[in-house]
């Protein structure tokens, strides 16, 4: 990859480092502030599976519990596309609190009960829902961190999620104000200027096994978009800070507060199956 994308590729994950619970007063009500993320696998020896059919059966879950369920503000499910495990499925769901999160489970488990009130039809649904997965799974939670860039319009089925997951540094040179000046000018020439990116979703740890770890979330229309977005990106930052010395030493302050270290995978999004 070239070293103009190299740089602005990590510049992204400098956006990361600090996290905030500051929302604008109009955001604040619907936005969503925390994110579950679960990493589940197909059962690999499932001799009936079907995709079509683990569509619908997911999606009677779907409209009968998610939908209703008020403490969950979002829901969707992305597929392996170029990953380290080919059988991961990703389950990702939104709160808009702390406590959101616990009143939706339990209020998952209400619904359940309600849509399936004979518990021998709950547990053979159940069942036949659970027979799609290995017993194998793994959770974190997120915390929204600035610079969301919203779909303009619903996102549509295949389209293409980048998750690129960056560790923090935490430079004793640095400074916050520092910091949200190299952030904010990323976000308003970069990000929000690249056309490709349909949406942008920032997010730093806040329950799991890496306090250090930040993960953004890309979204594209293909794989072709996807490629193009960092030659864009390079064509932005040229048009933004042109005089090539002052763009160099901008990476340099925006370096130091990411340990360099990434991990990137690809995704697909399944429509049909999202709140």
């Amino acid at each position: 990859m070239k070293t103009t994308n190299r740089f602005f590729s990590a510049l992204t994950a400098m956006l990361l480092l600090f996290s905030t619970t500051a929302f604008s007063q109009e955001d604040a009500p619907q936005q969503a502030k925390y994110y579950t993320v679960t990493t589940m696998h197909w059962n690999m020896d499932y001799e009936d599976f079907d995709m079509d059919t683990w569509k619908a059966v997911e999606n009677e879950y779907l409209d009968n519990v998610t939908m209703k369920n008020e403490h969950i503000l979002a829901a969707s499910f992305y597929l392996h596309q170029i990953s380290t495990d080919n059988s991961e499925i990703i389950y990702v769901q939104g709160y808009a609190s702390w406590d959101a999160i616990d009143k939706a489970s339990d209020r998952n488990g209400e619904l359940a009960r309600e849509h399936w009130a004979d518990t021998t039809a709950r547990r053979e649904y159940f069942t036949k829902r659970n027979a799609y997965y290995s017993n194998k799974h793994s959770d974190e939670i997120y915390s929204v961190t600035p610079g969301t860039k919203s779909f303009t319009e619903a996102p549509k089925d295949g389209m293409i999620l980048y998750v690129r997951r960056s560790h923090a540094n935490f430079p004793s040179d640095g400074s916050g104000k520092e910091f949200v000046e190299l952030r904010d000018g990323y976000l308003e020439n970069i990000i929000n200027k690249n056309e490709l990116i349909k949406a942008y979703f920032p997010h730093a740890h806040f329950y799991g096994a890496d306090s250090t770890e930040r993960v953004e979330a890309f979204f594209f229309d293909s794989l072709a978009d996807y490629d193009k977005h960092f030659d864009r990106n390079g064509e932005l930052a040229k048009e933004a800070w042109p005089d090539d010395t002052a763009r160099k030493e901008r990476g340099k302050r925006a370096g130091k507060y990411f340990t360099g270290i990434h991990s990137d995978a690809i995704y697909t999004f399944v429509g049909g199956l999202s709140k």
